[in-house]
């Protein structure tokens, strides 16, 4: 051990060095909220495509409702369609039947996270997002308002701090807190939150990934939180919904930003 690295300097490492790092993401291109599967496909797909991307996550581990598997067995269903969105990252996959392919929970959620950090994504963990930036008549949403979530676990009162970014992307699944906090404190924005359905996998997985995308001027849903907007059924721990809808999602925010939008 070397005499001269002391704890002075490792405080001064870190503090230095991850307030640069904020600063920098001050002004995005992308807000993504909610580092599951949903959320980590949204951000590795827009940061390959050279846009300037951060996960906000509330919690101090990736994956969502993933790790989790089904009943905390570890193993997930995806369909055919998105098992080639993980194999792609090098995921093990195991052919099961009706066109299902499985893979153990934890490696995917890993190769999902990896995948999105190496494509440029910044991933910040233990930041909630607990309001939205707004601008002009009609309304367009145009940053998060982010705490540490200790802060808000210890019911201290504490001001946020704002990041401005041409789109945002709620991720946070059955809550879709982002869509929830914008709905009730924006009212012009005339959107309106349902809550998610009952149980019916198969169209669960449909609906979510077909009705992915805009939300309103600004912001955009994702995985679960595409249910809970639209009162769609959940689909329990089948994920290729996740990641294709996560796709599409991607897809329609880099087209409206290439369009100025």
């Amino acid at each position: 051990m070397r005499a001269d690295v002391d704890e002075a300097l490792i405080t001064r490492i870190i503090v230095e060095d991850s307030l640069r790092h904020l600063s920098s993401l001050t002004e995005l291109d992308v807000a993504v909220v909610g580092a599951g599967p949903a959320g980590l496909t949204v951000a590795r797909l827009l940061a390959k495509r050279g846009f300037k991307t951060a996960v906000f996550e509330r919690r101090l581990s990736f994956g969502g409702g993933m790790g989790g598997g089904g009943m905390q067995l570890p193993r997930i269903v995806v369909e055919e369609e998105a098992a080639a969105l993980l194999a792609e990252l090098g995921c093990r996959l195991s052919r099961a039947s009706n066109g299902l392919y499985v893979a153990d929970a934890a490696e995917a959620l890993a190769r999902l996270a990896a995948g999105a950090v190496e494509a440029g994504a910044n991933i910040l963990l233990g930041v909630s997002v607990e309001d939205v930036v707004y601008r002009g008549a009609p309304p367009r949403i145009v940053g998060v308002v982010i705490q540490w979530s200790s802060v808000q676990l210890s019911g201290l009162h504490v001001d946020p701090l704002a990041f401005k970014a041409r789109a945002t992307v709620d991720c946070t699944g059955h809550e879709a807190s982002v869509i929830a906090v914008a709905s009730r404190k924006v009212p012009g924005l005339g959107v309106q939150l349902k809550g998610e359905g009952a149980m019916w996998a198969g169209e669960g997985e449909r609906l979510v990934v077909e009705r992915s995308g805009r939300v309103c001027p600004g912001l955009y849903a994702a995985g679960m939180s595409v249910a809970a907007l639209y009162g769609l059924p959940r689909m329990g721990p089948i994920f290729g919904g996740m990641l294709l809808s996560g796709r599409k999602a991607a897809e329609e925010v880099a087209r409206d930003l290439a369009e100025g939008g």
